[in-house]
């Protein structure tokens, strides 16, 4: 494909986006399915056009002084790519591929873009109007600065897995694809983001990650996964597991002792649990499926740690999926608020006398976080809240109350929020 049939392409891709609001990947596999003429290297240019069309909605709107499919296809060419504004006329003129001629006020608004220090906090961070309020909450006046964070193109993170490997053998065997350790944590490699019109290195064709040697996991997700402590020998449940990857992390720092349980409430999600548990040598894994009768029967006041993975609004995330920070309502929001006090709930009903519970997000807005914790102690008063971690390497990422919180302009990772949460032991003798 030429310049042209790729910008335009692009611009088809968005419009399907804004006209029936798909997600983004079933709106790219739309265009591919009926492209077939479109090589790899075409996929992964639309691909990345459209990807950073949405990071940069509404900057790239307000620095073109225009709203819509092509100006932001055209604004991330000129403004994020760095294409010369003839290359992307001549590419938009390119008959019958283009989408048409640029108009002069195209040509101005990229030969001279509005100057964005002008725009509100919103605009400047990429996000819509009315999580403004929620996002000044957490970040006061960074808050433009950390939605603009979470509008850069994201690293591929991976975390070596000590039950088949060390981190010197997987970086070795990940050379071809300049992994570097990735900080913090001493099992966390990192892939640098590619150019956007590149494709990304396939990790899976390493032949050692189909011997369970690694698996793709944010810095941030382990960092989370790792805020569980000790863990060799206990009895831990994964209550929202989900695809398993905080359960392979828990499995592997387990060492294979003790017993992990994987749930999710959706019963597709843990489709490949098995598998990847079976691949990366995990021999203390047990699957809950709740399409078993009662599937955690028996476990209740039982477990040493509950980890709760909870259903957000994946905030944290927006680097990887633009498109979802577009597609939040106030009324989705409503009902990710409800699913995470109802798991709460549930997994303080497992979490042993002296054990604890670790709460997740992927979410950086408070009325997911520290709303609902609070919330939740308010309502289980036997628990109480603790450091999150006591590593000193993330101590400045805690809060006062004792939170973490992850963002990528901080921390280089998605988007997290982590709370430990211990049960009261009542048996305990108390001291004078």
């Amino acid at each position: 494909m030429r310049d042209g049939g790729r910008l335009g392409a692009a611009i088809q891709v968005l419009t399907d986006i804004e006209n029936h609001h798909r997600p983004v990947r079933l709106a790219l596999k739309t265009w591919g399915d009926a492209a077939r003429y479109a090589g790899a290297k075409d996929r992964a240019a639309v691909s990345g056009l459209v990807l950073d069309a949405l990071r940069r909605k509404r900057s790239l709107a307000w620095r073109m002084g225009a709203e819509g499919p092509r100006a932001a296809v055209l604004g991330a060419l000129g403004l994020v790519w760095g294409w010369p504004l003839e290359r992307i006329a001549e590419a938009a003129a390119d008959e019958p591929h283009g989408p048409g001629p640029l108009t002069e006020a195209e040509r101005q608004a990229l030969a001279s873009p509005r100057d964005l220090a002008e725009a509100p906090a919103p605009v400047r961070g990429d996000y819509p109007d009315w999580l403004d309020a929620s996002l000044a909450r957490t970040f006061g006046d960074d808050r433009a600065l950390e939605g603009a964070a979470l509008s850069e193109r994201a690293p591929v993170d991976l975390r070596v897995n000590r039950l088949k490997t060390d981190p010197v053998r997987a970086l070795k065997a990940l050379d071809p694809l300049g992994a570097q350790p990735a900080g913090v944590l001493e099992t966390a490699l990192r892939i640098a983001a590619p150019d956007p019109s590149a494709r990304s290195g396939a990790v899976e064709a390493i032949p050692q990650f189909s011997k369970g040697w690694f698996e793709v996991q944010d810095l941030g997700s382990q960092i989370a996964a790792a805020c569980a402590g000790e863990v060799k020998g206990k009895q831990v449940l994964d209550l929202c597991a989900g695809g398993g990857g905080k359960t392979l992390a828990l499995a592997a720092e387990m060492g294979n002792t003790g017993q992990v349980y994987a749930y999710d409430s959706d019963a597709r999600r843990l489709t490949d649990t098995i598998r990847r548990g079976d691949r990366a040598g995990v021999r203390n894994l047990q699957v809950r499926s709740p399409i078993q009768p009662d599937p955690l029967k028996g476990m209740e006041d039982r477990m040493d740690v509950v980890f709760v993975d909870a259903p957000c609004s994946g905030s944290g995330s927006w680097r990887r999926h633009p498109d979802t920070k577009w597609r939040l309502t106030p009324e989705t929001l409503t009902r990710r608020l409800q699913d995470q006090d109802a798991v709460l709930d549930l997994g303080a009903t497992f979490v042993k006398p002296g054990g604890r519970m670790i709460y997740v997000t992927c979410s950086v807005l408070p009325d997911e976080d520290e709303d609902r914790v609070g919330a939740f102690l308010e309502r289980a008063p036997q628990f109480a809240l603790k450091p999150a971690t006591t590593r000193e390497d993330l101590a400045s990422r805690l809060t006062p109350e004792g939170y973490l919180r992850l963002t990528p302009r901080t921390s280089s990772t998605d988007g997290f929020f982590v709370a430990v949460l211990e049960r009261r032991d009542d048996r305990k003798p108390k001291s004078s």
